[in-house]
Formats: structure tokens, C-alpha cells, sequence
């Protein structure tokens, strides 16, 4: 199990290897929040968010990562194995974020394309029961 203060402490270290240029307009960083966050279409509560992308009115843009997502899925995992992991959770949210600042929403369609592909897995695994 790893600690939320080992998992901030990580991702500190994996934003200080971005350059600063990336951080345009991306207010308020990257955010470690301590709860599991499942995906509102989870259908057996095994479709978890690890990071989010936000950009709000009144809040800003800024990355979320979900300790509890993270530990219960990748808690077992060495350090330098979580932290790619991770790295590669926060780049996915800057891609998030350049593609909102460009008006683009490519990977928003390429996520929308996996979720569908996760139910469509599901469907198949409950006909077959």
C-alpha cells in the first residue's frame, strides 16, 4: 500500500519534470484528492477515474488525481512502476488540457471510444452468463 503523502510526493516530482510552458493557463496544477472515484456508467463497480481534466468557471483548469483510484488499482505496485503509471495519468490530463485550449476534443472521442468498448465488454460477459 502506498500513502497519499508518497503519492503527492511522487506526482511533485513527475510536475517538476514538465516544462513550465505547459502549465499555460492551467491555473490551479494538479491536484492529488484522497477518494476512490468511480466512473458514473462503472457497471460492476470496476471502472475507475484515476485523473480528470477540469475547466470551470469560477475554479480555473486544473488536473485531478484520485489516490484512492490510484492506490486501489496500482497500491501494490514499486515505486518507479507507480510513478510511469502516474506520469502517464498526468500526461493523458495535459493532452486534455491542449486539446480544451485548441478547441479540440480528440481525445475526448478516443476516451468516449473505450468506455464503449468497456460496456460493450460487459454486455458480452452478462448475455453469456
Amino acid at each position: 500500500m502506498i500513502t497519499i503523502d508518497e503519492v503527492q510526493a511522487i506526482l511533485d516530482e513527475i510536475a517538476e519534470e514538465f516544462p513550465s510552458e505547459l502549465y499555460k493557463d492551467l491555473n490551479g496544477g494538479i491536484i492529488l484528492l484522497p477518494q476512490i472515484k468511480l466512473h458514473k456508467k462503472s457497471v460492476d463497480d470496476d471502472l475507475y477515474v484515476m485523473g480528470e481534466y477540469r475547466n470551470e468557471k469560477i475554479s480555473g483548469r486544473y488536473i485531478v488525481v484520485y489516490y484512492g483510484s490510484v492506490e486501489r488499482l496500482y497500491g501494490n505496485y514499486s515505486r518507479n512502476r507507480l510513478k510511469n503509471r502516474l506520469r502517464s495519468i498526468v500526461k493523458h490530463e495535459f493532452v486534455h488540457h491542449f486539446e480544451s485550449l485548441a478547441g479540440e476534443k480528440h481525445l475526448e472521442i478516443e476516451d468516449e471510444h473505450q468506455l464503449q468498448d468497456y460496456l460493450r465488454g460487459k454486455q458480452k460477459k452478462n448475455d453469456g452468463k
